[in-house]
């Protein structure tokens, strides 16, 4: 009874496995072998059998200890494998191998009877579900009166008899060529090949840098004095922090000045190389900006019939003067690309601060010097030997001298009540010619009446007056007469007679004066109805001067002659105006309604051959114009404190073409400013 139940248990258990062909038939026939071992022969005793070719070891060899040391490195494994990088166009060694050495793989077929891929590949080999899948509950029902009626000696047999009689069994299908079932897992094999992105090189092309090669050999004593002066500067900076905490009420520019200056000498070691890297990273920006300042010329201009039109180019804002407006305008004569910006507000109910700022063609974006001033500036003017030397005019009456070589935001000099200030206003500087004792020297003229001469002797200004302005033509002394001042408003010295000079009032009027004879005026032209906002000479013929007012006019001027030789309305009130330095019979204008007039007398005598609005926004005013020494381009100042760069079509630059016989530049133009003026005066000439 013990037999059959292990019988049926081994049937049952081998109903539910799924075996493979002939494996059940090699078990009951071992199992056959080992039930006739265990009954027919006694086990025999285990003996150890020596090959013949054994090596024979001594006590010692034998008890010697051999170390071995296993690593999971593959000594079969290449260590020279190169791959293709990509990313470098060339072939490189790998230094990563695969370790790993694989000695058996055995791929199954088998598949899950319930997974969708068995369900799939019966559908395609066209099989019954019963053929393959196996029936638990149905089977035993069947083979059990076999399995009861036969006699039952030996487990192994009737497990063989029962597999091999059985006509579903596993080894009886495989008789039958069952279809061989591939696979037994539900795998799916999905791959993407992505693309490799392709290597892009941009390049841009900027102006290098200046170099400079320095060399120097130190000696102990180099060394020295050099501890000596850090020493000096550690305990002079040690006295500025005391003088500092003593005085709280200062102004806190200066002591954000005096604080940082600890600190600074961190900062200026890489305070030049950070400048240039953002003046070329600014460079980069606007590229086509300054492509367009090098090379692009109007073609349409040869269609215009000698009209001219303006490029906008650069345009300048420093965010801490938006609210001020551009007062003054001047290039560096040195340096081409620097130009000195004055800002300050002609709304004289809302005075305050002001501001002295210096713009580069190279940078855009920041101005290379920054000066806040207590009051608006109102003019300036840069030195044409020594660049570094500005002179500005403030509303408050005084005026001071920055140098751009010294360091910290101060003037290097400046006018106070005692050293002779204006009481007005100052709206114009000019540099003059050193003195006998080479002591620079700058005028100024103000709405006190005042002409004034200042030196630059040491740390101080030396003040002379140079005329007083009066309104019946006469010089006022005395504090009697002080009504009859007139208010100077303009001024310009003579390119070529150094003493003579003209001043412009704010009652319309213009004086011609000289500095060797200030007891009165030697010319008084009745030029406009308001105040002269300015009066310049011609850079090439002597004898020719321009004005400009807010009476919306323009006057041509010859010195020689009371009536003005040219005069044109512009219907808006003129800010500025500005002699060419290219030509003597170009000149440009600014309007109060945001447009730029520029004439060429020897093209049209009665308009401006370009009239071009620059400000995008409405009721933008423009205040200033200056034109670059070298360069065809203008700057344009507004109210907003804006100033834009324009640059000149073909047509508003034309020079006369140059002949064998011609003389110089300077001689042609004043030729051709002559020759202007000789068609004006033929017929008063005839009449008189």
């Amino acid at each position: 009874m013990p037999n059959n139940v292990a019988a049926s248990m081994r049937k049952g258990s081998t109903v539910q496995k799924v075996v493979l062909p002939g494996a059940k038939s090699t078990k009951a026939a071992s199992k056959k072998k080992v039930g006739a071992f265990q009954t027919e022969q006694p086990p025999e005793r285990k003996a150890l059998i020596k090959p013949p070719d054994q090596l024979e070891l001594s006590e010692a060899e034998l008890k010697e200890e051999i170390t071995r040391i296993l690593t999971a490195n593959n000594p079969h494994a290449p260590q020279n494998i190169v791959r293709y990088s990509f990313k470098e166009r060339s072939y490189k060694p790998t230094s990563a191998v695969d370790q790993m050495a694989v000695h058996f793989v055995l791929e199954g077929s088998l598949l899950h009877e319930d997974s969708d891929e068995a369900r799939r590949l019966r559908a395609k080999e066209g099989l019954p579900e019963e053929t393959v899948t196996v029936d638990t509950g149905v089977e035993p029902d069947e083979e059990e009166p076999e399995t009861s009626d036969t006699p039952v000696e030996d487990g192994g047999e009737v497990e063989e008899a029962g597999e091999e009689d059985r006509p579903d069994s596993v080894a009886s299908k495989t008789d039958r060529k069952e279809p061989k079932v591939t696979n037994q897992f539900n795998f799916s094999e999905r791959a993407s090949q992505t693309l490799n992105n392709p290597l892009r090189e941009r390049s841009c092309q900027t102006e290098p840098p200046p170099r400079g090669t320095f060399t120097a050999t130190a000696t102990q004593w180099d060394i020295y004095d050099a501890y000596v002066e850090e020493l000096q500067k550690q305990e002079t900076n040690k006295e500025k922090q005391k003088a500092v905490a003593s005085k709280k009420d200062n102004d806190k520019g200066k002591k954000k000045t005096l604080l940082m200056e600890t600190q600074t000498d961190d900062i200026t070691k890489v305070g030049k190389a950070s400048k240039i890297f953002e003046r070329m990273v600014n460079q980069n920006t606007f590229d086509d900006i300054a492509q367009d300042f090098k090379y692009f010329e109007d073609a349409s201009d040869e269609f215009r019939d000698q009209e001219g039109t303006l490029l906008p180019l650069w345009k300048f804002q420093y965010d801490k003067a938006k609210r001020l407006s551009v007062t003054a305008l001047c290039w560096n004569k040195k340096y081409q690309d620097l130009f000195a910006v004055g800002m300050g507000s002609y709304d004289f109910s809302k005075q305050g601060r002001g501001m002295l700022v210096y713009y580069s063609l190279k940078n855009s974006a920041y101005p290379e010097f920054i000066y806040p001033t207590p009051s608006g500036v109102l003019c300036l003017d840069i030195h044409e030997q020594h660049s570094y030397l500005v002179a500005v005019g403030f509303y408050d009456g005084c005026v001071a001298v920055y140098n751009n070589k010294e360091d910290g935001s101060e003037p290097m000099y400046k006018s106070t009540a005692k050293t002779g200030k204006h009481t007005d206003p100052v709206w114009q500087v000019r540099w003059q010619s050193d003195d006998m004792d080479n002591n620079h020297n700058f005028c100024s003229v103000s709405s006190d009446g005042r002409v004034v001469s200042w030196t630059l002797v040491k740390n101080e200004l030396v003040y002379t007056d140079i005329i007083r302005l009066s309104l019946n033509g006469a010089v006022s002394e005395g504090p009697e007469q002080q009504p009859g001042i007139a208010c100077g408003t303009s001024f310009d010295f003579h390119k070529q007679i150094d003493y003579l000079f003209l001043v412009g009032t704010e009652e319309g009027k213009i004086h011609k004066c000289s500095k060797t004879y200030s007891s009165q005026f030697l010319e008084t032209y009745n030029a406009h109805s308001m105040a002269v906002d300015a009066v310049k000479w011609n850079h090439f013929h002597p004898k020719v001067f321009i004005s400009c007012s807010s009476d919306w006019t323009v006057k041509i001027w010859d010195h020689t002659i009371n009536t003005p030789m040219f005069t044109f309305d512009l219907n808006a009130a003129v800010g500025d105006v500005a002699w060419s330095p290219y030509s003597s019979t170009v000149f440009a204008a600014v309007t109060t309604d945001a447009t730029v007039h520029i004439f060429d007398l020897s093209i049209n005598k009665y308009e401006a051959i370009c009239q071009q609005p620059v400000v995008a926004k409405k009721k933008t005013k423009l205040t200033h114009i200056e034109f670059n020494p070298i360069y065809p381009i203008i700057i344009v100042g507004d109210d907003r404190g804006y100033v834009s760069s324009l640059k000149l079509s073909p047509n508003l630059r034309k020079k006369p073409k140059k002949g064998q016989d011609q003389p110089k530049d300077s001689e042609m133009e004043e030729a051709k400013m002559e020759k202007l003026l000789s068609l004006l005066r033929e017929p008063e000439q005839s009449t008189v």
